[in-house]
């Protein structure tokens, strides 16, 4: 059995830099928290929590230490509760969420109604919206927009991990509601490459393995793109649930890994498919 992994599985530029940031606040020995969980891999949220480092749902509990802000970013009120706590702030949200909040702060402050692509309970769209002033809308579809108000002017962003084609869908019936249209592409190109890299290998194996958290929008994504091509695909989040009977007479595996899954749960999964072989 040939296994073949993905180029780009793994930890895309905000994730990496988010987990670095928080593990080396949590070496720094102090009183260290996160706002809601890093990343969306219950696996590295453990490790924190091993080092002391736990995640909070709110500042409720919290008059002092570090606070790090995670990589889906927070709500704009939640920052500024941090620091009118005087917190000590570590902001690893990643860039391109950075740009689509400041995006939609912009938008807002200009007259623009604004529309923002996404899943409206995601935790990333959740933190963009509250940028916005009262005229912030959430769809999730180009369907949706048509509920939406009439507007002179709208404003659009995305929830960097949705696809080109849903963004371009939503833009073309804004066009219909609006006179004034101002797009800014905020999809994060690192999602986008995955999806393609990963449909190509479906097409070329006989089994699909994605892993990554089940709490994961883009591995939860990546699962559907790949079961679409290959129906025999499986979505796990570490090795210990794979059942070698998934191989029976395969002869070509493929392996990708959503944005939010650590190098090592990735190692994990290929010595099990490894050890698979050999018992074969």
């Amino acid at each position: 059995m040939k296994v073949i992994l993905a180029k780009r599985a793994g930890f895309c530029f905000g994730v990496k830099r988010a987990t670095q940031m928080a593990f080396e606040a949590a070496g720094m020995d102090k009183k260290t928290f996160t706002l809601g969980p890093i990343i969306h891999s219950p696996q590295v949220v453990n490790k924190l929590e091993e080092m002391g480092v736990k995640a909070l749902k709110n500042l409720d509990s919290m008059d002092s230490g570090t606070i790090i802000i995670r990589s889906h970013g927070v709500a704009s009120d939640e920052i500024s509760e941090a620091m009118h706590k005087k917190l000590e702030i570590v902001d690893a949200t990643c860039p391109f969420v950075k740009k689509a909040q400041e995006h939609v702060k912009s938008l807002s402050e200009t007259g623009y109604g604004v529309v923002v692509v996404g899943d409206a309970d995601h935790p990333e769209v959740q933190g963009i919206v509250s940028y916005g002033g009262d005229k912030v809308f959430v769809v999730g579809s180009g369907d949706e927009v048509k509920k939406l108000p009439i507007m002179n002017k709208i404003g659009v962003v995305a929830q960097t991990t949705q696809s080109f084609e849903n963004l371009k869908n939503v833009v073309s019936e804004c066009l219909l509601r609006g006179g004034e249209i101002r797009v800014f592409n905020t999809i994060c190109d690192a999602t986008a490459v995955r999806q393609e890299e990963a449909k190509e290998l479906a097409c070329q194996v006989d089994s699909m393995l994605v892993i990554g958290g089940f709490n994961s929008a883009n591995t939860r994504r990546l699962a559907e793109v790949c079961a679409e091509l290959q129906p025999c695909t499986h979505h796990i989040e570490t090795a210990a649930e794979i059942d070698p009977a998934w191989f029976k007479g395969v002869a070509r595996v493929g392996v990708t890994a959503g944005a939010s899954t650590p190098k090592w749960i990735i190692d994990e999964v290929m010595s099990t498919l490894e050890e698979i072989n050999k018992n074969d």
